[in-house]
């Protein structure tokens, strides 16, 4: 199940070298219209790779909704776990990445703000996978209880829970939340944590620049904390994966209780894959992580997991969707191991 923000991403083409400069008229290219969130994106990417997943966030009964609803549809994914508010409008992101550039994103966070704990329903799910806090208020209130009640109903469950941030910007109301007090309650109950290094820098206020120390530091942190796995993404530098002992691993639900005994006390970094051309950054992290609960999934170990998060960013980041084919034009072998574990 992957649960949290939902959005429409809105991507113009642009020319490259675009300033914003008031008052000017400037031509630019077509429109693409797209979901994303880490529902829009995980969500979707998990699919492609042929994982049986469930979507829940919540929209609003306005035309980005109905175009939500209508992309469901058109993949023949159920829009049952997508509830409707009245309160507000769809949520949606203004994607502006000129050729050559990296993006800058307008986002309105619409309808994302009523999602909260009791927005799951957790019945028949193996796995839940959250993301974005940052961009769901529900989830904070009371100084993060709901996103704490949601992780601890998920773990008694048996449920295996995973957790994706995004940046936190300092200028909203998020800005002034204190996220290492939330961290230290919530993560000794995620099992799987993959935030990145700016979504880490940006919500604990760090201002140290960034460093392979400084991302192993962290991530030293977390297992310290109680998380069983953590992958942090850093961008050009790739992935850099630190697992906790082989006790805590097998206490983390059902899908973590299956993996080998390999994956205890693991310390490594995953490169990032070659890219012939890069069409767009706009949800890679997304896709690492898709990649990386699709390896856990599967039972992959640790370092095909981390191959193969490193995959579909790699392909995501060329313009294809992650399917098993595109995987393979990136990485022959793992797109083979992938299917050898999904028909087992």
């Amino acid at each position: 199940m992957v649960a949290g923000h939902i959005c429409v991403d809105i991507t113009p083409t642009l020319p490259a070298g675009l300033t914003v400069v008031p008052g000017d008229l400037v031509e630019v290219g077509p429109v693409s219209m797209t979901l994303g969130g880490c529902v829009g994106n995980t969500g979707w990417d998990l699919a492609d790779l042929g994982a049986p997943v469930r979507l829940v966030a919540v929209i609003a009964d306005d035309d980005l909704g109905a175009f939500v609803r209508t992309s469901f549809e058109s993949r023949g994914l159920s829009g049952d776990g997508l509830a409707t508010s009245s309160e507000t409008g769809t949520s949606y992101s203004v994607i502006l990445q000129p050729g050559g550039a990296d993006r800058t994103i307008w986002h309105y966070p619409g309808a994302n703000a009523q999602f909260n704990d009791s927005s799951v329903e957790l019945d028949g799910a193996a796995m839940l996978h959250v993301g974005y806090p940052p961009l769901l208020r529900g989830l904070l209130v009371d100084e993060g209880l709901p996103l704490l009640r949601l992780f601890d109903r998920a773990g008694s469950a048996g449920i295996t829970t995973s957790l994706d941030m995004a940046v936190v910007d300092p200028k909203s109301e998020v800005g002034a939340f204190d996220w290492s007090a939330l961290f230290a309650r919530v993560l000794p109950l995620v099992d799987v944590f993959s935030p990145s290094v700016d979504d880490l820098r940006s919500a604990l206020g760090i201002a140290e620049g960034y460093s392979i120390g400084l991302v192993e530091r962290l991530a030293e942190e977390f297992i310290e904390a109680g998380v069983a796995i953590v992958a942090i993404s850093a961008g050009a530098e790739g992935m850099y994966v630190r697992t906790a002992s082989a006790e805590r691993i097998a206490s983390g639900g059902q899908v973590l209780g299956r993996l080998s005994p390999a994956w205890a006390n693991q310390r490594f970094w995953m490169r990032p894959a070659p890219v012939a051309e890069a069409v767009t950054t706009n949800g890679a992290g997304d896709a690492a992580a898709a990649g990386l609960v699709y390896g856990l999934w599967l039972g992959l170990e640790p370092e095909e997991t981390a191959r193969l998060a490193i995959a579909c960013a790699a392909t995501l980041i060329s313009g294809r969707p992650t399917t098993r084919d595109a995987i393979a034009t990136v990485d022959e072998a793992l797109a083979a191991r992938v299917v050898q574990r999904a028909v087992v």
